[in-house]
């Protein structure tokens, strides 16, 4: 089977570009402030520590992608979201959430024009990129202009400070930004006690695997490579260390052989993935709306590494050492991720951890 080409590196930066950005997590502040009686005001800071003050509910809410679309969702106030750019594609959403989702309006295939974004009509936009470039090439509005409009601006800190000189340069290991982010997104939109029931809902996923791997030293836990089958496979894409992939591949007790780059996603080559020689590889495919074509791409992504040349005599292929899992769950930072730690630990710890418990 010859290597196939769906863009090579532009389709991982089209699931960045949904993903958020998902990068390296520092930030100046990482909670909300609330007033002492709970409620309003509540104050937030930006990845240089620019603090936003929320004084009353928002009820009418952009989002800047599927990522932080879903944790409004998740969080119960996806009434309130007027409109979303980088919609989530068909499949994205878990099913509970797919039919509200699929009804918020698109205001922008990718990045949301600046001047539909400020005519909005929206009183808070939700930012997953921060200081990044804008995808597509767009600027987005100067917070001057966002104050003219009457939009509130808040970040998800865990994606949108990536590039920032604050950002963490180590690799990610935890999703402890993921449940700040949630958390302080359910302050902003009033939706605490629901935020803190989900982290906790989290928490304990990821502790009971971390608890289950406590007799598991690092070295001697599996090496894992993150394949990502709609990026291409003329040359492969590398899941680095700051990417919310490496804390949910670390949490569930394997090592990205790739963590040690200094990015969210890089450009590899097979010559790099033959010389990790993992002993696990995820095979990495976007939901394809239905059971049977999902399916149909994981089979496709297992038959290009067992007949391509370069991956046939991998370690993991020759063993059959496969994980199917989605690109979402992994790369995408939001509740799920804790289930994929648990997907994860199940398959290269089955004697150890059990999914679904």
């Amino acid at each position: 089977m010859r290597p196939r080409v769906v863009c090579g590196i532009a389709a991982a930066v089209a699931l960045f570009a949904t993903a958020c950005g998902s990068g390296g997590g520092g930030s100046a502040s990482v909670t909300a402030q609330a007033s002492p009686a709970g409620g309003y005001p509540v104050t937030v800071a930006d990845c240089a520590g620019k603090d936003t003050t929320v004084a009353k509910a928002p009820t009418r809410i952009v989002t800047s992608n599927a990522a932080s679309l879903e944790m409004l969702l998740q969080l119960g106030a996806g009434d309130r979201v007027i409109g979303t750019g980088f919609p989530p594609g068909k499949g994205t959403l878990p099913p509970a959430l797919a039919e509200q989702g699929a009804k918020v309006p698109v205001l922008g295939d990718k990045a949301i024009s600046k001047e539909k974004l400020l005519g909005s009509g929206a009183d808070l936009y939700v930012d997953t990129f921060g200081a990044m470039p804008m995808m597509g090439g767009a600027a987005g509005p100067s917070e001057a202009e966002f104050a003219a409009a009457g939009i509130q601006h808040v970040y998800l800190l865990s994606t949108a400070c990536a590039g920032t000189p604050k950002a963490a340069k180590a690799p990610r290991t935890d999703l402890a930004g993921i449940e700040d982010d949630i958390r302080r997104l359910g302050a902003v939109t009033g939706t605490a006690a629901r935020a803190e029931e989900l982290v906790t809902g989290m928490e304990k996923r990821i502790g009971e695997v971390r608890t289950a791997l406590t007799g598991v030293p690092e070295d001697k836990r599996p090496s894992y490579f993150v394949f990502d089958f709609d990026a291409g496979t003329k040359q492969p894409v590398a899941v680095c260390g700051r990417q919310v992939a490496n804390a949910v591949i670390t949490q569930a007790g394997a090592r990205n052989v790739f963590a040690d780059c200094d990015a969210d996603f890089k450009p590899g080559s097979w010559e790099d993935v033959v010389a990790k020689n993992p002993d696990w590889i995820q095979l990495a495919v976007r939901n394809r709306g239905s059971e049977e074509a999902t399916r149909k791409a994981y089979d496709d992504a297992e038959a290009f590494l067992r007949s391509f040349p370069a991956t046939q005599g991998l370690k993991a292929v020759q063993e059959g050492h496969f994980v199917r899992l989605g690109s979402e769950v992994t790369t995408i930072a939001g509740v799920r991720n804790a289930d994929a730690v648990r997907q994860i630990a199940a398959t290269v710890h089955p004697d150890l951890v059990k999914n679904g418990q």
